[in-house]
């Protein structure tokens, strides 16, 4: 078996099966084996998947496991050479798998790679990206402090970590887990996912232990639709910049810690305690911006006083695992 392709399942049905139905329409050269690990999502998804693709394997977690757990769970299973961690939310483009493996093949010191993912309207979407000292960008989706940060960036052109344009190949530290393809004998050294992470951020850690086995790439030629929030969007209901930037929200808060607990594990107390730190500063600088902006200028202010008592709503609950992300011992951290 060439390659073992695991798709999570969370109350997302149409996209599995849409999904599902482009692997098998543009795979051909490569044996290939399907992994749909299921979140208790009770959707009649199994019978439906069955019914159409017999040979697809079936795997119930019983519970929202979310993605690391859940593609662990997959990944214990799999026959193939290569693990291929799909999200539900992808279309393949143009035999892209087939090109990927053939590609990947070609590199021995390679141990994992992407693709060129692509938006609906077939515009280039960040595929993968650099590390940055610390997780320093963590912070940028800060409301005040984050285009402070940002403009200090540009003005001493710092080099912009993310990778949205792939020309032919380029190396990367982190692949965006919508699609990343792993050498399986890779994994018995570098490790599974980290199942202390509920959602977000687990698949930058995972990348961080899997770049010291070898290299990452991302390939040009091969291309997938990503739809972007369809794994998520079914557990998170957000209305509002949906980038990832919004951090008053469910999803926010979910995503503040989960990048806090990816900091703590791949650069230490000591970047993470001046990350966190950063986020509590924001706090009183928040307000303060925002209060001087009602006062004294006459355009609508980008945020809300609701903004800001969210936001320290999502420190309260930062706070609270604090102390468990510093001694990083076993957690599952998903935040209600």
């Amino acid at each position: 078996m060439d390659v073992s392709i695991i798709i999570i399942n969370y109350k997302s049905a149409k996209l599995v099966m849409d999904c599902v139905a482009s692997i098998y329409e543009q795979t051909h050269q490569y044996s290939f084996e399907i992994i749909v690990v299921d979140n208790d999502s009770q959707d009649g998804l199994e019978e439906k998947l069955k019914a159409g693709f017999p040979a697809i394997r079936w795997l119930q977690t019983g519970y929202n496991a979310g993605f690391a757990r859940a593609n662990n769970a997959g990944i214990r299973i799999a026959l193939g050479d290569y693990v291929l961690i799909l999200n539900a939310d992808t279309i393949i483009k143009e035999g892209a798998i087939d090109k990927n493996l053939a590609l990947i093949k070609q590199y021995s010191d390679a141990v994992g790679s992407g693709v060129q993912l692509l938006n609906t309207d077939g515009t280039n979407q960040i595929s993968g990206a650099h590390f940055v000292k610390g997780g320093l960008n963590t912070l940028l989706p800060l409301p005040y402090l984050g285009k402070l940060i940002r403009y200090l960036g540009y003005r001493f052109k710092s080099t912009v970590p993310s990778v949205q344009t792939i020309k032919d190949k380029i190396e990367v530290d982190w692949v965006v887990g919508a699609y990343i393809l792993v050498k399986k004998e890779v994994l018995q050294k570098a490790g599974l996912m980290d199942e202390d992470f509920f959602m977000y951020a687990e698949e930058i850690e995972w990348c961080s232990r899997l770049r010291k086995q070898g290299k990452l790439y991302l390939f040009a030629e091969p291309k997938v639709i990503h739809i972007g929030g369809g794994t998520s969007s079914d557990y998170y209901t957000t209305t509002e910049n949906e980038n990832s930037k919004n951090l008053w929200n469910k999803k926010g808060r979910q995503i503040i810690v989960s990048n806090m607990l990816r900091i703590r594990k791949q650069f230490g107390i000591g970047w993470f305690l001046l990350i966190a730190g950063t986020y509590f500063i924001e706090i009183p600088l928040f307000f303060i911006c925002l209060l001087l902006h009602k006062i004294f200028t006459a355009n609508k202010a980008t945020y809300t006083f609701k903004n800001w008592i969210d936001y320290v709503k999502n420190m309260g609950v930062l706070l609270r695992y604090c102390f468990k992300i510093l001694l990083n011992k076993p957690y599952f951290y998903k935040v209600a």
